[in-house]
């Protein structure tokens, strides 16, 4: 199997697969270290937006060649796969942070959101990829509720805690080609949250978790879009 993405939770689930005994082929991020065990790895350049998806897809062949068991795992990934990797016969999958349909995109602006709509729930979801962002058949769910005080950082966090629970709890079904329980009902309605929405974040300045949604903690540095969205609200001091 192949991974690609970035950052410790990419590096959790190498270092899970490998001591399960599961082939680990290839390890596709920014960063070599994050192939642990002596795994192979393949440079990926971090993407700058959503956008970017040319440096995944242009390795298709190799990817296609290195991969033992035709598995793809997709964890802390903005690259967006496309042809002619799609089509390559590979099953890719991505665990995504936060619960499908409902929040499509980018992660850090789904929680800001969740927070401001008074959401009660969140969680991760593992998914087929297809040609769209976040719209392959839904395969599994990890849910948790959202605290009436949570700050965005917290929820984030929990956010990827289930996305490591998420991978360890399919990967054996995944890995032996079972199928997977049933999922629950979809988390609806379907929404999208990408940069374009930090634009409605202006309308939201005086709502009374704005605070708490705001609140990135150690995760501002890794999500720099929305730090500076949320800058740009900030009073002139």
């Amino acid at each position: 199997m192949i991974f690609v993405g970035d950052g410790a939770l990419l590096r959790r689930a190498v270092a899970h697969a490998a001591a399960q005994g599961h082939p680990v082929d290839l390890v596709c991020s920014a960063d070599p270290q994050d192939a642990t065990g002596g795994a192979r790895h393949l440079h990926l350049p971090a993407p700058a937006d959503v956008n970017t998806h040319a440096d995944v897809n242009t390795h298709a062949d190799a990817l296609a060649r290195a991969c033992t068991d035709g598995i793809v795992w997709s964890l802390n990934n903005r690259r967006i796969f496309r042809a002619p990797l799609l089509s390559r016969g590979l099953r890719i999958l991505n665990v995504h942070n936060g619960l499908l349909p409902r929040h499509r995109g980018l992660p850090s602006v789904a929680v800001l959101f969740a927070l401001l709509n008074g959401e009660h729930e969140y969680g991760a979801t593992l998914h087929e990829v297809d040609a769209g962002i976040d719209t392959g058949r839904v395969l599994a769910v990890h849910r948790f509720p959202i605290a009436p005080d949570a700050r965005h950082f917290q929820v984030m966090l929990r956010g990827v805690r289930a996305c490591q629970t998420l991978f360890e709890e399919t990967l054996p079904a995944v890995a032996a080609g079972e199928p997977l329980p049933p999922p629950p009902a979809p988390a609806g309605p379907p929404a999208y949250h990408g940069t374009r929405t930090l634009a409605r974040l202006a309308a939201h300045r005086d709502h009374p978790a704005y605070a708490r949604a705001t609140d990135l903690g150690p995760f501002a540095a890794y999500a720099p879009e929305l730090t500076a969205a949320i800058g740009t609200q900030a009073p002139a001091g």
